[in-house]
């Protein structure tokens, strides 16, 4: 049994190894953000549809759920625009240390969503936050375009992932993947196709391009959302948590490695980065703490 735990315990390290990577790829990849997360969204929709079929799931979903699977669909599309539009504009690093912000606007938006009191350390959470973007900002001022960028993002994120909370407790996580994700390219497909942008150079990419886009959407998407899935039926939610609070720190030290000297920054940048990630991580413990301490009062 401690065996399994260990083992689930570095799939799940695994798992966000490979979501940092996710960055890296961005950068690599050649074409703009658009073209990049529809090949990458239709990519996933077919692999994820692959399984759906190997396992014979039914896709079928009341009404409401449908319209409100297309809204994060449209959601994690925009997520993921900015999200590489803000790589192409700055680096991996500016943009994955201010992505670190989303799990402050997830409990900004959370009392709203869920109709619960904001709790006082959040908001003095959320202050050492902007303390730690005011670092990043003031230090990587040639940026701003893709700090913007990737705070937008992080919000969308944060958006997304309070929707998959409620939607993940009806819906089976793969018969939700390929909605949201059909729903993605169904989107994109039409603004491309009025905007004229499917033209033939569209669909002439590089072979290293062909690639990137094919493991950014098997192994960084279609894989990676599954297998977290299933690991989190053994490992707590908190450990989990915590983990991927790591991703940052991973797709930072693998752009350092991979893109070289194009991601060095001040060390003024790694403070405020680091400031924005301890307060993360004590922000998920004084959570774990909060809950466990009202289980024993009941």
């Amino acid at each position: 049994m401690p065996n399994d735990k260990l083992k689930n315990y570095l799939h799940l390290h695994f798992i966000v190894f490979i979501w940092g990577f996710t960055a890296v790829l961005g950068k690599l990849i050649t074409v703009d953000a658009l073209p990049l997360v529809w090949y990458r969204m239709f990519m996933a929709s077919g692999l994820i549809m692959l399984y759906i079929a190997y396992k014979k799931f039914s896709l079928r979903v009341p009404t409401k759920t449908l319209i409100i699977l297309i809204i994060a669909g449209v959601v994690i599309t925009l997520h993921w625009i900015t999200f590489f539009k803000a790589i192409k504009v700055s680096n991996v690093s500016v943009a994955l240390a201010t992505m670190s912000t989303g799990a402050f606007f997830t409990a900004l938006l959370e009392p709203i969503w869920y109709g619960r009191k904001i709790v006082w350390y959040e908001i003095l959470f959320g202050i050492i936050v902007m303390l730690g973007l005011y670092l990043i900002f003031n230090v990587e001022a040639t940026y701003i375009e893709g700090i913007v960028l990737a705070l937008i993002s992080a919000l969308l994120s944060a958006t997304f992932s309070l929707i998959n909370g409620k939607l993940i407790q009806k819906e089976r996580p793969s018969v939700i993947s390929i909605y949201e994700m059909a729903s993605g390219v169904l989107f994109l497909s039409i603004y491309l196709f009025f905007s004229g942008s499917f033209t033939q150079e569209f669909f002439q990419l590089s072979s290293n391009d062909w690639m990137y886009i094919f493991i950014l959407a098997s192994f960084c998407t279609a894989y990676a959302f599954i297998a977290s899935v299933k690991v989190m039926k053994f490992i707590t939610p908190y450990t989990v948590m915590l983990t991927i609070n790591l991703e940052p720190v991973y797709g930072i030290i693998l752009a350092f490695i991979i893109l070289g000297e194009s991601e060095k920054m001040d060390p003024l940048f790694y403070i405020g980065a680091l400031v924005i990630l301890s307060t993360v991580i004590a922000n998920g413990i004084l959570k774990n703490w909060t809950r466990l301490k009202s289980r024993r009062v009941r």
